[in-house]
């Protein structure tokens, strides 16, 4: 592949269906996703469109999609087309220059990098440079853990960012004024060096310690972990999560419909009572230890 290159998969749908295919695209590895709702009349259909480091295998986009669709209960009708195409690196840039604005969660304003913006005393303005890394502010998952940050996490606690992405919830604990020590791991080598640009573009840089992998036995113990991920990445590691978290964990990447099958998950774990925040079709499970 070109390095100038990455693959699009476009999905034109039915509105309804914005949740289960933004979901099927995350599922199959999506650096990356836009939704284009620029419509006349609240009917219209929506494009979602998922960017990929590879072009994914036809068969196993389909099966996805008819995963996702069951699972939000949807008829397969209400996709009306799928295509894929290549996609310059600077034209994909551009599409979120046209269409993203910046966003405020709680004192968090996550804003472009190239976006003028004049922050009050009371806000922290977070800038991001998205390249192709998943972590915008935008989605409903990452807007849970900056809630989530915003409300629990003070200067003393030590941090971890499990699937650190662009790097914004490691940079918005930076922000807040982090005493302590912050990690931020990926598994992804290219989303690692975003992160560490998006962290000198907010001069934190010398805050946060950023690195290729995940955790493991050899992990130290966090005050305050966040995971924002996918069920089926955040299931295997669990176990090590709650182990690795002294004070507060924060699951998010978690569709509503799933919250049952983590709630048992924790209390297999011991862990009872977790507490439950929503945003749309998406919930954060936050564990205190």
């Amino acid at each position: 592949m070109n390095e100038q290159e990455w693959h699009a998969v476009e999905i034109v749908a039915a509105p309804d269906a914005e949740a289960a295919i933004e979901h099927s695209l995350n599922e199959l590895g999506a650096l990356g996703t836009e939704i284009n709702q620029l419509r006349k009349k609240k009917d219209d259909d929506i494009t979602v469109v998922g960017y990929f480091s590879e072009q994914p295998v036809p068969s196993k986009l389909q099966g996805q999609l008819d995963l996702a669709l069951q699972a939000f209960d949807l008829d397969r009708s209400v996709i009306r087309s799928v295509k894929q195409r290549t996609v310059e690196n600077e034209d994909w840039l551009s599409e979120w220059k046209k269409h993203w604005r910046p966003t405020q969660i709680g004192r968090f304003v996550v804003a472009p990098s190239w976006e003028k913006l004049e922050a009050t005393d009371k806000e922290i303005v977070v800038r991001i440079e998205p390249n192709m890394a998943f972590g915008t502010g935008t989605h409903e998952t990452t807007r849970l853990c900056l809630k989530a940050i915003d409300e629990y996490y003070q200067p003393e606690m030590s941090f971890l960012d499990v699937g650190t992405g662009t790097g914004i919830l490691a940079i918005a604990a930076a922000k807040i004024g982090s005493e302590q020590k912050i990690i931020g791991v990926d598994t992804d080598a290219n989303s690692i060096g975003i992160a560490r640009e998006n962290a000198r573009i907010n001069q934190v840089a010398d805050q946060i310690e950023f690195n290729v992998g995940s955790i493991d036995s050899t992990t130290a113990e966090f005050n305050f972990v966040c995971a924002n991920l996918t069920l089926d990445v955040i299931s295997p590691l669990l176990p090590l999560l709650v182990e690795k978290t002294n004070a507060l964990l924060i699951l998010s990447g978690i569709l509503a419909e799933q919250e049952k099958q983590v709630v048992k998950e924790l209390q297999r774990l011991d862990v009872s009572k977790p507490q439950i925040e929503r945003d749309g079709e998406w919930v954060a499970v936050i564990i205190r230890r």
